[in-house]
């Protein structure tokens, strides 16, 4: 084009054919990365492709595609083999070593010397010894564990399973065959009279002749199973999975045939249940001697309707009952004409026989943990439509039960009266009275506690003052 000249514009065809040309994207397509991996004629059709021709890198994490740092792999080879590495080892070991403090001590001691020391310790006392670790179980002779299955040394099984009893929350011990049982009714076991079965625990050993469950009695028709001590104090001692609560012992019923009712409560003071059982029944005035005894004896096997140790015979206890009925007065004749002015009238009478020096004292039982009060109170009688309310005899009985952990305990043994205690010399000046009426804030009036043996006399049936 000369200089000086217009540019010539591009033709109708030339502009046509400039439209019509596909236009350039505005972003550029990349490969992607499944196109870019796919294999090649090559490797498809190699025969030696493999790790060599593999187009993924192991240093390469599939699933988060991080690469693997080698890094403390190759400081650790660095000390195969070296000096620098026993430190690390110690360390490791100190880790994995769960044995007991004082066990490497252990391990030094050969294991004659163990024999020699075995020969000094009773089986109960060398069977704990050897369940306290691995090392002293194989150090230990495995004859003692054939000792525990004589029947020779049953007292000694006995102590041995005794020191399981934490361990075992769902089982119980008993004493008569000497083995844990499972608990039948876990945490839901209750008290129940004598004529309804209720059994904690299956035991085949107390079908046999002369195997007896250990039980104390209440009252007539009613008695308390070890098994039921030992829930109550293992819930206290442990957890309560390992027993009941004593809400589950407390129960207040009356005799079918009788007009004696009964209540009775628990309370754990210094690891020892403590039982108070209160009997009470209508007593009228004047009754002769024989009106007393059927007051008092049931007469299917001659023992006191009220809750009573196994020393109930020695002593004074039914004839303090007895006077305490002496003092019940005459109640005021009401009929239904005079009622009013009979009424006004006994305000200034007393509706409660007063009691005299020998039956107002709190006894103590001399031969076992057990404490008697004798009261005259006025009860309600709701069969009565006329006398409404009766003077009534109630009896009480506190009792120490023990800790729980034997029937060979002093006190439960004494209470059955298969052992010997002394209730003064151990109880000393508090009673047990006082110790479990404290706990609910009920006070005492100030008494005399006096023994219900003074004269130290046991002729048991052969007496004749129980009768």
């Amino acid at each position: 084009m000369m200089p000086g000249q217009e540019p010539r514009r591009p033709s109708l065809t030339s502009r046509i054919a400039h439209i019509l040309l596909p236009k350039k994207p505005k972003f550029r397509r990349e490969k992607s990365r499944s196109e870019s991996l796919l294999p090649t004629d090559y490797q498809v059709h190699s025969p030696n492709h493999g790790a060599e021709f593999n187009v993924f890198n192991d240093d390469i994490n599939e699933q988060t595609g991080e690469r693997r740092d080698d890094t403390a792999l190759l400081h650790g080879l660095s000390h195969f083999n070296s000096y620098d590495s026993f430190d690390d080892l110690e360390i490791i070991d100190r880790k994995e070593d769960k044995r007991l403090p004082g066990e490497r001590d252990i391990v030094k001691l050969s294991s004659e010397l163990w024999k020699k020391i075995t020969e000094y310790l009773s089986i109960s006392d060398t069977m704990c010894l050897a369940i306290s670790s691995k090392t002293l179980l194989s150090r230990i002779d495995k004859k003692y564990w054939l000792y525990l299955k004589s029947d020779r040394n049953q007292d000694e099984k006995l102590r041995f399973l005794m020191t399981l009893d934490k361990e075992l929350p769902k089982h119980l011990l008993c004493f008569s065959c000497a083995i844990y049982h499972c608990r039948l009714n876990i945490g839901k076991e209750r008290l129940k009279s004598a004529w309804v079965p209720n059994p904690v625990y299956n035991c085949n050993g107390s079908k046999k002749f002369g195997l007896q469950q250990p039980k104390i009695r209440l009252t007539h028709g009613h008695f308390l199973p070890f098994a039921f001590v030992q829930l109550a104090t293992r819930a206290e001692k442990y957890t309560i999975q390992h027993g009941i609560p004593l809400i589950n012992l407390c129960r207040r019923y009356k005799d079918r045939n009788t007009d004696w009712s009964h209540q009775t409560r628990y309370h754990i003071y210094k690891g020892n249940l403590l039982l108070r059982v209160v009997s009470q029944s209508f007593a009228a005035h004047g009754l002769p001697v024989s009106a007393q005894r059927h007051l008092l004896y049931s007469r299917e096997d001659y023992t006191p309707y009220f809750s009573c140790c196994s020393h109930w015979r020695d002593g004074e206890l039914l004839n303090v009952c007895k006077c305490a009925l002496s003092h019940v007065i005459e109640p005021p004749i009401v009929h239904q004409k005079q009622y009013k002015p009979m009424r006004q009238k006994s305000q200034s009478l007393n509706l409660i026989g007063a009691l005299c020096s020998f039956c107002r004292p709190i006894r103590r039982c001399p031969d076992c943990p057990t404490e008697y009060m004798v009261e005259l109170k006025l009860c309600e009688d709701k069969a009565d439509p006329v006398v409404r309310f009766k003077q009534s005899i109630v009896v009480t009985r506190w009792t120490d039960l023990g800790d729980g952990s034997s029937p060979f305990s002093e006190e439960w043994a004494s209470i059955n009266g298969n052992a010997t205690y002394d209730s003064f010399a151990n109880l000393g000046k508090r009673s047990i009275s006082a110790i479990f009426e404290s706990q609910s804030g009920v006070t005492l009036p100030g008494q005399r506690l006096i023994s219900t043996n003074p004269k130290n006399e046991k002729r048991g049936e052969e007496g004749n003052n129980w009768y």
